[in-house]
């Protein structure tokens, strides 16, 4: 087992333990995740990076992690492989961008 999947499996095991996944099919996950990146870029509304960074750093951290478990799970729903998919959009973004 990778770190991903041991990760994904922690997430999951959280869930379960609550009985959670009732309610996290692809469509509201990925409503979730959107919810969550918005809460992130309100750490960073009406200020600079290192302003926002500076007085926001804790609420950033626990919003990237919100935003991290949501696409997990949404991976983990997808029955989709984390390092395969990350280095698949990799190849492709070299084609599409190039070092010049």
């Amino acid at each position: 087992m990778n770190d991903w999947e041991k990760l994904i499996k922690q997430i999951d095991d959280f869930r379960n333990a609550r009985d959670w996944r009732q309610y996290h099919n692809p469509k509201d996950l990925a409503i979730s995740l959107s919810i969550e990146a918005a809460e992130l870029l309100e750490d960073f509304q009406w200020r600079s990076s290192k302003e926002a960074v500076r007085s926001n750093a804790e609420n950033i951290r626990e919003e990237i992690a919100d935003v991290m478990i949501y696409a997990l799970m949404l991976c983990s729903e997808l029955d989709l492989d984390v390092q395969e998919i990350i280095e698949e959009k990799l190849k492709k973004n070299a084609v599409k961008y190039p070092v010049k």
